[in-house]
C-alpha cells in the first residue's frame, strides 16, 4: 500500500466503530440473529475462540446456539480499530469479566455489498494480575469505559 493517506479516513473508522459496537451489544445480550449477520456466510469464515476453532459460518451458528447465555456482559479496553482503504478494518480489543482471565479479540472486517461481515476472528485469554492503564476512563456510572480509538489514530 503506496497510499498513507488511505489508512484510518474518519469516516470509515466511524463506519466500522458503529458495526463494532452493534456486534459488541449484541454479544452481551446474546442476539444470535445480529451476531449470525455480521459474520461472512460462507465456508470460509474463520473463528478462532478460546476452546474451539470454528471453520465455516455453519460451525459458528452452532457455537452460538450451544453457548450458554448468562454472564456475557464484559468491560472492554484498549480497543483499537485501523481502516485500510475504504473497505478493509481490523478490531482489537482486550475484555475482562468478573473473575476470569483477560480476554483478547481480533476481528478482520470487509465491506461487501451488503455491508461490513466479520471474514476472520479469534479470541483469546491471557492470565495476568493487573489490568493495563491504557484507554481507561471512568463513566459517570462508575464504571470503566474504552475510548475505542480516535478517528485517525
Amino acid at each position: 500500500m503506496k497510499e498513507p493517506n488511505i489508512i484510518n479516513i474518519k469516516e470509515i473508522v466511524n463506519e466500522v466503530r458503529h458495526v463494532f459496537a452493534e456486534y459488541e451489544q449484541a454479544l452481551v445480550h446474546n442476539d444470535l440473529e445480529i451476531l449470525d449477520r455480521f459474520f461472512w456466510h460462507t465456508d470460509l469464515v474463520v473463528r478462532f475462540g478460546a476452546n474451539e476453532n470454528l471453520y465455516g459460518i455453519d460451525a459458528i451458528r452452532a457455537f452460538r446456539h450451544a453457548r450458554p447465555a448468562a454472564a456475557l456482559k464484559r468491560c472492554l479496553i484498549n480497543t483499537k480499530i485501523n481502516t485500510f482503504g475504504t473497505d478493509f478494518a481490523t478490531t482489537t480489543t482486550e475484555f475482562i469479566r468478573p473473575n476470569q482471565p483477560m480476554g483478547r479479540q481480533t476481528q478482520a472486517w470487509v465491506r461487501f455489498a451488503d455491508g461490513w461481515r466479520i471474514v476472520s476472528a479469534h479470541v483469546s485469554t491471557i492470565h495476568i494480575t493487573s489490568v493495563p492503564n491504557q484507554s481507561i476512563s471512568k463513566t459517570e456510572n462508575g464504571s470503566l469505559e474504552d475510548d475505542w480509538q480516535s478517528p485517525g489514530g
